[in-house]
């Protein structure tokens, strides 16, 4: 919305932002040597179509791709975002920190206790 309205230090924050994204998608693409999937999560990945929409610009050369439509769906499900044609899956993927920290509890209190 700050960007929209004309705001310099936003937009400048967010241009930053997308080009540390960028940096580390090359980064792990480089190490690992391909890339199956790139995966948006938490509250910027699952929230912020701009966000994603950006991150992926200018990184069709390399199978990515996010189809605008799918994008801008909200839904509260893993879903892709990247159109078939696409080499390299793009998804958003939601978290649910709470539900991963009971579920990892019960099962450290679930085990027998060693002698």
């Amino acid at each position: 919305r700050r960007i929209e309205e004309g705001d310099e230090q936003a937009a400048l924050a967010f241009d930053i932002y997308i080009h540390r994204l960028k940096k580390y998608i090359g980064s792990y693409a480089a190490v690992l040597g391909r890339v199956d999937a790139v995966a948006f999560t938490a509250g910027v990945g699952e929230n912020s179509a701009p966000v994603r929409k950006a991150a992926i610009a200018g990184l069709e050369e390399f199978g990515l791709a996010v189809d605008a439509d799918l994008n801008a769906v909200r839904s509260g499900e893993p879903r892709l975002i990247s159109p078939e044609y696409a080499r390299v899956a793009v998804a958003v993927v939601p978290t649910d920190e709470e539900l991963e920290i009971a579920d990892q509890t019960f099962a450290l209190v679930e085990e027998p206790a060693s002698s």
